[in-house]
């Protein structure tokens, strides 16, 4: 009976979608998500944005799709609906997202086709198994975030997902394919995860941002209030700096200092400044990383990665930056 009711749904959905009829402009207040270019010839259909919300991922640590023990994702979620020519089979799409994601520096999940998606979900769709819940114990409940166009009964699908870091947040974008009657279907959501602590700087992490994205925010150098006194228990942190650095030899970087608005601004400039100045004399007296690696400057308030309307804002745009030159 469940099953019957389950299929008489689809079919209900897959009637929908066939007559509905595609939008030739964005629909009002719609945007793409700045880290990734819309698909070509696409026009948004939907868009809703959900300040927190907890985003079940249904991908274990082996890469494969397994909806039993999903991943929860906590932080802000955006959901934006494309639709695009059916010309655009699934697996064009899922190689030119592929191409863009690795362009992009994300580092891919999983990236799937139909034969993946209906073994992992079998007996049920993927679809309905990755939004709805329903009366199965596996449904992830996605579509709380908000369903603009539903394709349930499309047999012709793909899923990608990915995951990137820009500054203190973890970027997972995941999107889900669909080629119905009259259209494409491209469902996209992105989950903004904030790390509640920064933790400990590390040689490797270095590295993965340097890589990714040619910086790293550090937090664990700490200073004196006001001074450019680098307290002792940021030792830690700049031997793991000297640790990268002296690995990478002919690599040279800024040292970058950054304050919140606290305060007079030049003198948050001077004090950013001679901030930075100490850590790169640090990592060349102490841990022997070459002078001409390094150059230090100071940005006072200029380039918060927070707001400072907020106490937590004011901490992440206290900082020292690693930059690659």
């Amino acid at each position: 009976m469940k099953k019957l009711i389950m299929m008489c749904i689809i079919e209900i959905l897959f009637i929908s979608t066939s007559l509905y009829a595609q939008r030739t402009t964005d629909i009002e207040n719609s945007k793409d998500y700045t880290l990734i270019s819309r698909f070509e010839g696409s026009i948004i259909e939907f868009y809703k944005e959900t300040k927190w919300g907890a985003y079940k991922l249904p991908i274990n640590d082996k890469g494969a799709i397994d909806f039993k023990n999903p991943q929860t994702l906590e932080g802000k979620v955006i959901r934006i609906q494309y639709t695009t020519s059916k010309d655009n089979n699934c697996e064009f799409v899922l190689q030119n997202y592929n191409a863009a994601f690795k362009k992009a520096g994300f580092t891919i999940l999983i990236s799937a086709g139909k034969e993946v998606l209906d073994a992992s979900a079998w007996p049920y769709p993927f679809g309905f198994l990755y939004y709805g819940k329903g009366d199965w114990n596996d449904g992830m409940n996605n579509d709380k975030y908000g369903i603009g166009i539903s394709s349930g009964g499309s047999k012709d699908h793909a899923f990608i997902a990915v995951h990137g870091k820009r500054e203190w947040k973890d970027i997972y974008i995941i999107i889900y394919t669909q080629v119905c009657e009259n259209f494409t279907l491209l469902t996209q959501d992105v989950i903004e995860v904030e790390a509640v602590e920064t933790g400990m700087v590390t040689a490797e992490n270095i590295a993965k941002g340097i890589q990714t994205d040619g910086h790293i925010a550090v937090y664990d150098i700490l200073f004196e209030t006001g001074k450019s006194d680098i307290k002792p228990e940021s030792d830690a942190t700049i031997k793991n700096v000297a640790e990268y650095m002296n690995a990478n030899p002919t690599k040279k970087f800024y040292i970058v200092g950054h304050t919140d608005n606290v305060g007079d601004f030049a003198a948050n400039m001077t004090l950013s400044e001679n901030r930075a100045k100490a850590v790169l004399n640090d990592l060349i007296t102490k841990y022997a990383v070459k002078a001409e690696q390094l150059k230090a400057y100071g940005v006072s308030s200029l380039a918060p990665i927070g707001t400072n309307t907020t106490e937590e804002g004011k901490a992440k745009n206290r900082r020292v930056d690693i930059v690659e030159q």
